[in-house]
Order: structure tokens, then sequence, then C-alpha cells
């Protein structure tokens, strides 16, 4: 049971970026997947999710510039970046979860490890 997140790097205001969440040994099929931030001195901050018939909610903060898609034929789920703000920069996680919807971390019981998205000026 795990969830690869890849994908983060440096990029400059107004770029895009696509992470990736790899999941093996779930019901990925079943399941909502979210993404989630965060960035040092605040609370992890859900960025959006989507649910296995490809419903998405979003963060008032990213809607419009992100996108979360889902590849069931390779378990995986993205997050399409675009416009990235510097107020972007975070370690961004994708968690699993069979017994919710929504952006609130208590409903999730699997997560990635971290991957980092730096946003330059």
């Amino acid at each position: 049971v795990q969830l690869q997140a890849s994908g983060g790097g440096l990029v400059q205001a107004g770029d895009s970026l696509r992470l990736s969440c790899a999941a093996s040994g779930l019901s990925f099929n079943s399941a909502v997947m979210g993404w989630f931030r965060r960035t040092p001195g605040k609370e992890r901050e859900g960025v959006g999710c989507i649910s296995n018939s490809d419903d998405t909610y979003y963060a008032d903060s990213v809607k419009g510039r992100f996108t979360i898609s889902r590849d069931g034929a390779k378990n995986t789920v993205y997050l399409e970046m675009n416009s990235l703000k510097l107020e972007d920069t975070a370690v961004y996680y994708c968690a699993f979860t069979t017994t919710g919807w929504g952006l609130m971390d208590f409903l999730y019981d699997r997560w990635s490890q971290g991957t980092l998205v730096t946003v330059s000026s």
C-alpha cells in the first residue's frame, strides 16, 4: 500500500508544473484522491480532490489554475498547476480515501511522501 508523489521542482512565477501520484496496492479506481500542501509555519491545506467518477473539487486559492485528473490504467493521479504564484510554494502530498469526499485531511488514510514545489519571482 503505497503512494508515490513526484514532479516537484523549482519554477518561476507564471510557469506550469505537473505533479504525479502513483498508487500501488490500493483500490485506486474506487478511491477519492486528494492533493494537499504544507508551507512551513502553516497547517496542511487541501488543494483539490477527484472522485472515482472524475468529479473534482478545488480550494478557492487554486480554482481556475490547478486541474486534477486521474488515469485508472496507470493508477496515477495528476495535479496540473498553471499560472503558479509565489504563495504556491509548498510541499505537496497526495492522499487516498474510500470513506469520504472533500478536503478535510482526516478523511484520508494513506499519504504519499511530499514533493517540494518552489516558485520564484
